[in-house]
């Protein structure tokens, strides 16, 4: 089931919408962005700034974000911070959305960029009990509607749980970039990545290039052929939306058989960890926002962390694990919750993390990690 909206218009702030959750709790609001219907995951992301960058990871398909700060839209909406050619969230919730945004680089609000791009949203919810509850009831999925769409609570409760849910769901090819493109490297030309598309973001090849990388960002649907037709000397799996358990897994094996340096974020660490041999499972609400402590066991060091994903790899926190490729330890931990945040193989040029080390919108404590990537690869040429 997908969105479906109507254009906003001047009036569209006074527009009664209500939200309905799967367990039929419901939270009465306006109308924000487009006036019409939407469905999704409801989630929350604990981020204070950043909202733009939220709105365009594509690994936020088919979610509808409530977002926990309460003020959103103060910077407006400019055309240089978003990650990919469009908004993905499948629905936006806010508090209280700014009524005039103040940036020297904002070039519209993001209440027109929401109207525009046809996103249904509402503003006025109370996001702290909306969050607790999601928090104490799981994610679920959810409708918001405004405008014509309304009907009693009991019709709108209904339609809410005729959506499809999120597990079993199989989105990269819904997000992912049609045709191959190269990123050139920035200065000297030092190696060459193929980076699998699963719903990449813009800072991420750039993140790369910045340290003498030429990426070639390949569609989900690459063949391990069309991935070596690149002559690698890495290959990068990305970010994405979706459940772990549908994606196809040849290429990572492949990967994996040839002995290439590989590093996965995200969906692409999850790939990597069912390709070992652990299972993936759904977390309750899930990690999403710029503010996840999470601590780097091969160092001892604690980073703060971007995250945004529902599903998590099931691994030994302690010790080794013998897999089809060699011993791989948990290099990542979670500190609220012990989730594995990271993985890598012993004797392989391989690992992976649960987070974005690109994260423009910030933090950075992660940047290292393209580092560790890139010395992979030297090791491997020398």
């Amino acid at each position: 089931m997908t969105p479906s909206s109507t254009r906003g218009t001047a009036s569209a702030k006074a527009t009664p919408a209500v939200l309905v959750l799967e367990d039929g709790r419901t939270f009465r609001g306006r109308a924000y962005g487009a006036v019409g219907e939407t469905f999704g995951e409801a989630v929350f992301s604990t981020g204070m700034s950043g909202y733009q960058e939220t709105l365009t990871d594509p690994s936020y398909h088919r979610q509808v974000v409530v977002m926990t700060a309460p003020h959103v839209g103060n910077t407006g909406v400019n055309d240089e911070d978003r990650e990919s050619r469009r908004i993905w969230v499948s629905g936006y919730v806010v508090r209280d959305p700014a009524r005039l945004p103040s940036n020297w680089r904002s070039r519209r609000t993001l209440d027109d960029e929401l109207v525009e791009q046809g996103v249904v949203g509402i503003s006025g919810v109370d996001t702290r009990a909306l969050t607790r509850h999601l928090r104490e009831r799981g994610a679920m999925r959810v409708g918001i509607f405004s405008g014509d769409a309304l009907a009693p609570d009991e019709t709108l409760l209904e339609r809410v749980r005729q959506a499809p849910e999120m597990t079993g769901a199989d989105l990269s090819a819904e997000v992912t970039t049609e045709e191959a493109y190269v990123v050139p490297a920035i200065g000297e030309k030092k190696f060459t990545v193929a980076a699998i598309d699963l719903g990449i973001k813009g800072m991420t090849p750039q993140r790369m290039a910045e340290r003498g990388i030429e990426v070639h960002v390949l569609p989900a649907t690459a063949s391990v052929e069309e991935v070596y037709a690149v002559e690698p000397d890495g290959v990068f799996l990305a970010n994405g939306p979706g459940d772990p358990a549908t994606a196809d897994l040849t290429v990572v094996r492949g990967v994996l058989e040839r002995g290439t340096p590989l590093f996965g974020i995200c969906f692409g660490n999850q790939l990597i960890g069912r390709a070992l041999g652990f299972g993936t499972y759904k977390l309750k609400y899930g990690h999403r926002g710029i503010n996840q402590p999470v601590q780097d066991r091969t160092t001892g060091k604690v980073e703060v962390t971007a995250h945004n994903h529902g599903f998590a790899v099931d691994a030994p926190l302690d010790g080794t694990s013998e897999t089809p490729y060699g011993p791989a330890e948990v290099t990542h931990v979670c500190l609220n919750d012990d989730v594995v945040e990271g993985l890598r193989l012993v004797d392989r040029p391989v690992f992976s993390v649960q987070y974005h080390p690109e994260a423009a919108a910030g933090p950075h404590d992660a940047a290292y990690l393209f580092d560790r990537f890139t010395q992979l690869m030297e090791d491997q040429r020398a």
